[in-house]
């Protein structure tokens, strides 16, 4: 069955460039009526321009489909529920919005300025917020919704001289599981994605050959499966090159020691049981998680 966004009207930001930029085609190619969200700044955060944000729409207005731009700044939340707004008055509804809006400031933990943690924080975080709030109750009133945020391998694995990034992107998969909980009886399903892409954010990064295979328009294929009509949620996909992987939280079997027990020592030469990811599971929520521990030390109490 071929993926259709007909009637739909998805919200990308960061779209003037990039990944946002190939999603917003792809979306509007398959029927969207689509908003370009972009600050038009460096990569950075600094400067601003909505010129990228216009090419985007008259790339999309020249191949027939429906668009407008918006040069809202995601860190601030009056802007974002005015494009919000421009989006509902153009086009009467929001269905799809996809966080892809970001910056990098990379240095070491050590060297990092607060100003440049918090900017990060701010665009990739923050501005995923802002712009979830301000379509939520849309969404709601609706009963239906797709989210799409953008998290990274840096914050779900770790990647050296991105503290600020890495904090950013993992609280981004948090942030998802707390939303697919609560707008699932509304038909508001959120996943993530964590994507590989020649832009420019990651054009110092890799070297040429890895980013002639890595091409934005191998991850758009993920990020338009996650925010379709029949998208799973709480999901994580990571996409890079034409490959997908699926991610998530997971947590070994509990390993019980009576109270007599119970010591740093005792857990120091009992780690490796503890953790051993052969007994690996994942939950649907953290009462699942704390439910199993629960029982773990009940059983343990009656043994």
């Amino acid at each position: 069955m071929t993926i259709r966004f007909d009637g739909r009207v998805a919200i990308v930001t960061g779209a003037g460039n990039g990944l946002g930029r190939v999603h917003a085609l792809e979306l509007a190619r398959r029927g969207a009526k689509v908003v370009i969200n972009d600050f038009g700044g460096s990569r950075d955060g600094k400067g601003g321009s909505s010129e990228a944000a216009q090419k985007v729409v008259e790339e999309i207005r020249a191949a027939g489909g429906s668009a407008i731009a918006n040069g809202a700044n995601v860190c601030d939340f009056e802007q974002v529920q005015a494009m919000v707004a421009q989006a509902k008055a153009e086009f009467g509804r929001v269905d799809v919005l996809i966080n892809n809006a970001g910056i990098l400031r990379d240095k070491t933990f050590s060297k990092m300025e607060m100003a440049d943690f918090r900017a990060v924080m701010d665009v990739h975080l923050m501005g995923s917020v802002h712009c979830t709030k301000a379509v939520w109750e849309i969404m709601r009133e609706q009963n239906y919704g797709r989210i799409l945020m953008t998290t990274s391998s840096s914050g779900l694995f770790g990647n050296f001289g991105q503290s600020n990034y890495g904090a950013a992107k993992m609280a981004l998969v948090g942030l998802m599981h707390m939303l697919c909980i609560e707008g699932k009886k509304n038909d508001i399903r959120v996943n993530t994605i964590a994507p590989i892409a020649a832009t420019r954010m990651t054009e110092d990064i890799f070297p040429a050959a890895v980013l002639e295979a890595v091409t934005p328009d191998q991850v758009t294929p993920a990020a338009l499966f996650l925010v379709s009509e029949n998208a799973p949620t709480k999901a994580t996909v990571s996409a890079g090159g034409g490959s997908f992987s699926a991610a998530r939280i997971v947590d070994t079997a509990p390993v019980y020691f009576r109270r007599d027990q119970v010591s740093p020592e005792a857990l120091a030469e009992h780690f490796a049981q503890i953790a051993d990811w052969d007994t690996q599971r994942g939950y649907e929520d953290s009462n699942q998680q704390v439910q199993v521990l629960l029982q773990a030390a009940m059983a343990g109490l009656k043994a």
